[in-house]
């Protein structure tokens, strides 16, 4: 019996997905790359409204689709991809938000390591470690396409939180002071954990979009359409 298509993914053809998927968070910002940057493109999901787009960037083939907010969200997804669509590679963009003075509004941050308190890992694979690197290769590639374009990136351990509100006001202060995180956002360590597990490739790209340092906040408009120099970075990522 076929594997596709699957419960989360409406698409019954391995073939329409690329090797590599760029997976923001936003299914609205995955129309907006496919919309803005690719050509000749194909969707192959829509299902529960997370859009999934194939195209051809500067005449290579690339996919993006959203993950949905969330470890459990992206764990699925992602998870699916890996295993079910013979993804290769997996590049999370992202919002995030700034625990460090060094990281401003806008810049475009590429993700070395997540750190968490979730379970997903442990729970999903065994996997014990609290924090979970991204792939060395593909960050080298991500670095040569941001130094082509002049893209200043800024790189950081973060943090994978699973809440978004908390009663402890300065909870933040504690997971960067303890655990070195200069940014927060809520889906990498999932998906690092996905790669680990599938034998796998995964990196992540996030913009700031806020801070607790400066208290600066972008609407989420503004995240939608302006955060596009992760977008290039990561689709430049084709070309090599």
């Amino acid at each position: 019996m076929s594997k596709i298509p699957t419960p989360h993914i409406n698409c019954n053809d391995e073939g329409l997905v690329a090797k590599t998927v760029l997976m923001p968070g936003d299914p609205l910002r995955a129309k907006f790359i496919a919309d803005n940057f690719l050509t000749d493109v194909i969707e192959f999901n829509s299902t529960r409204g997370m859009y999934g787009f194939t195209g051809k960037y500067h005449g290579k083939r690339i996919s993006v689709m959203g993950s949905g907010m969330g470890m459990p969200s992206i764990g699925i997804y992602s998870y699916e991809l890996y295993n079910f669509y013979n993804v290769e590679t997996i590049i999370r963009i992202g919002s995030a938000g700034s625990y460090d003075a060094s990281l401003e509004v806008y810049d475009t941050v590429l993700v070395t390591e997540a750190y968490s308190e979730s379970t997903f890992a442990k729970t999903a694979f065994g996997i014990r470690s609290k924090s979970l690197k991204s792939t060395n290769s593909i960050n080298n590639k991500l670095r040569k396409a941001a130094n082509k374009l002049g893209i200043p990136l800024k790189e950081a351990k973060i943090h994978s939180s699973d809440v978004f509100y908390s009663n402890n006001a300065n909870r933040w202060l504690d997971v960067r002071n303890k655990y070195g995180c200069k940014c927060v956002e809520m889906e990498s360590f999932a998906l690092f954990a996905n790669a680990k597990a599938s034998g796998k490739k995964a990196a992540c790209l996030l913009t700031i979009s806020d801070s607790f340092i400066s208290h600066e906040v972008t609407s989420s408009e503004e995240r939608q359409k302006n955060f596009t120099n992760m977008m290039k970075v990561a689709l430049e990522l084709a070309n090599n």
